[in-house]
């Protein structure tokens, strides 16, 4: 499975971490950007590659964006098609699994500056993990938010 993987300024150095950890782990890791520090740029620039890239082939990929709260970072990713982001900022995991068991979340949007790399990267672990559970009543509401279209 791909993961790609992008950052604001926010979450830089938590990206150049979390990308060495899973290269380590043996993933096959794609980092979209920032390849420097740039502490004026905007993370649209940046989760809008990952998005692009889930929403192009969303089975066997799996993306990550790091931002401050990664609250912005989930927004933006969610503006393309099929692709599901959820927001991760430490506490409770069993909001990772669910994400993946019951919504199929195809991006992990972690929050730099409430986590720890070691909390950022046990969950990105349990979220890649994480199957989807595949039953019919979450199939059913993955299927009605998918047909959710606003002009």
């Amino acid at each position: 499975m791909k993961i790609f993987i992008s950052s604001d300024h926010a979450g830089f150095e938590l990206k150049k971490i979390l990308v060495e950890r899973l290269l380590l782990a043996g993933h096959d890791v794609r980092d979209l950007g920032p390849k420097q520090f740039n502490p004026e740029d905007d993370y649209p620039d940046y989760v809008s590659l990952v998005a692009r890239e889930i929403s192009r082939e969303p089975s066997g990929t799996k993306g990550i964006v790091i931002g401050a709260s990664g609250e912005g970072e989930a927004m933006c990713a969610n503006k393309f098609y099929g692709v599901r982001a959820v927001v991760y900022y430490g506490g409770n995991q069993d909001i990772i699994k669910l994400s993946r068991e019951h919504n199929d979340a195809n991006i992990l949007s972690l929050g730099a500056r409430f986590i720890s790399p070691t909390d950022a990267m046990s969950a990105v672990i349990l979220w890649l993990a994480t199957p989807f559970s595949g039953d019919e009543r979450h199939k059913r509401r993955l299927q009605k938010l998918f047909n959710i279209i606003h002009k």
